[in-house]
């Protein structure tokens, strides 16, 4: 385990050190220390690395990871795991506005609530939050999954193309062009699949899912007023 002390280095510090690992390096685990809510915290990480941060991280947390395993032990600020292309990141508290924004792959665990637009134009990845999710969550979401185990915010999946959404608790009021969908075999499996991925104890049966109606993807002339 090599470890890295945020307040000795600095964020270019410990992103530098990281960025320099070579894809088949040994030193795999690595543990950040006194974070001090600092932005860009292990942001672009390419190689197939297990990360630990102990504190509260400010913006943009994990953006861009690519393979890498990274382990928030406390809250993170805006943006975390945004664009995000593969892995996982896992925040053990909360996560505040835009949670895993333009993400196209990996997986996004928040174990607490996440705030407003979590998952705005989602690309492809997974987000699992343990809590509840603020207005405009999934706003344009186009592929991936959000399943959320509390409550959601005011237009949810506002403007959504084909992303998914599952929630278990009350959902303030859904976005244009969502609707609630049937929850299939194949939905329940899926879903089934996210949660024991992000050590939940829901059951799948438990949550409604929420998807596009599909009226918004062409123009129409009969609903000009609406644009």
């Amino acid at each position: 385990m090599n470890e890295l002390d945020l307040k000795t280095v600095g964020v270019r510090g410990i992103n530098s050190q990281l960025h320099g690992l070579a894809q088949d390096t040994n030193e795999k685990h690595w543990v950040i220390r006194n974070p001090m809510g600092q932005h860009n915290i292990a942001c672009g990480v390419s190689a197939p690395l297990q990360i630990e941060i102990h504190g509260h991280v400010g913006f943009y947390c994990g953006g861009m990871n690519k393979d890498a395993e990274l382990t928030v032990h406390g809250h993170a600020g805006v943006g975390t795991a945004e664009n995000m292309m593969s892995g996982v990141v896992w925040v053990k508290g909360n996560s505040s506005e835009s949670a895993g924004a333009t993400g196209n792959g990996g997986l996004l665990v928040i174990d607490g609530d996440a705030s407003s637009r979590c998952g705005i134009s989602m690309k492809g990845i997974d987000i699992v939050v343990g809590g509840s999710v603020g207005h405009m969550s999934a706003f344009m979401g186009q592929r991936g999954n959000l399943v959320v185990c509390g409550d959601a915010g005011d237009a949810l999946g506002d403007s959504i193309y084909e992303a998914r959404l599952y929630v278990k608790g009350k959902v303030a009021s859904l976005g244009a062009d969502c609707i609630e969908k049937e929850m299939r075999i194949e939905h329940l499996a899926d879903l089934e699949r996210l949660l024991k991925a992000a050590k939940r104890r829901e059951k799948p049966s438990e949550f409604r899912r929420y998807g596009s109606a599909r009226k918004l993807y062409n123009f129409s002339v009969d609903h000009a007023d609406a644009y």
